[in-house]
């Protein structure tokens, strides 16, 4: 296949990785600002490069005119998690989307590859609207949580050294570690209640800090520059001493305040 042809079959790929990569943040944006907890993490996407195309093709004995629709990985999402339990609840999210057929799942969450890998595989079906029509592609989806991708990227890393071949001895201590990964993540569910806690009071006080310091920059065009600064000085006060009720009843204070002068705070802006 020409260079050209190449780029061309690939477009649509790096379009889908682009628009699934921005639904699957948008999720977890749209959890945060309601106030909940988002079970995605962090998103990453990729297109795999022409030689892993061709290497993959190779190995499982796959025509180029066939690679489209045998190849199933060739846009790549991975969802990362925080906890093992997020797992199922981002599956559950995608099962429920409209946007994308789901055509295969692969759980190696419960049951782990024989090398140690975790991950939960979805492949999808997606249509892309390019310049020239409606594109249906496939892709794969990996759900894992941080210490499954830890763990996950250095593997791959030394298959790539070791070209497939890794030695016995390297494998052994991978497939170890693999089982610390599985102690750790347990460890992290037994605590997960406090943890989730612990976040979303820092996610509360960023927006009682976010909401005082747009009303204050709101009211500097209205109030006097001694009122002003009154103010200013009460919220470092405050922010010192670390203590949420408190400022958020500053912030309730200042809202009242803010009403009087109708500067009220637009968060939006800030």
């Amino acid at each position: 296949m020409e260079t050209r042809l190449w780029r061309e079959m690939l477009m649509p790929y790096y379009a889908a990785v682009d628009e699934l990569k921005m639904k699957f943040e948008q999720i977890a944006k749209e959890c945060r600002d309601l106030g909940i907890y988002s079970p995605i993490e962090t998103v990453k996407g990729r297109v795999k490069r022409i030689p892993s195309i061709l290497e993959k093709a190779q190995k499982k004995d796959i025509e180029i005119e066939d690679i489209e629709s045998l190849i199933q990985d060739i846009a790549g999402i991975r969802i990362i998690c925080q906890f093992v339990e997020d797992i199922e609840s981002v599956v559950e999210i995608i099962r429920k989307r409209k946007d994308m057929t789901i055509l295969e799942e692969r759980d190696y969450v419960t049951t782990s590859k024989p090398s140690g890998y975790r991950s939960y595989h979805i492949i999808i079906e997606y249509e892309v609207h390019m310049y020239d029509g409606i594109k249906s592609i496939k892709a794969e989806i990996q759900i894992r949580t941080l210490a499954m991708d830890f763990w996950g990227t250095i593997e791959h890393s030394l298959q790539y050294k070791y070209n497939g071949k890794m030695p016995s001895h390297i494998r052994a201590r991978l497939h170890a570690a693999a089982e610390a990964i599985v102690m750790l993540d347990n460890e992290m569910s037994t605590v997960r209640s406090e943890i989730m806690d612990a976040q979303n009071d820092m996610q509360n006080t960023d927006y009682i800090i976010t909401e005082i310091l747009c009303n204050i920059q709101n009211l500097y065009g209205v109030a006097n520059t001694r009122e002003i600064n009154k103010i200013q000085d009460e919220f470092y006060r405050l922010y010192e001493l670390k203590n949420t009720d408190m400022l958020q009843r500053f912030c309730n204070e200042l809202d009242i305040i803010a009403e009087g002068y109708r500067a009220q705070s637009i968060q939006e802006g800030f």
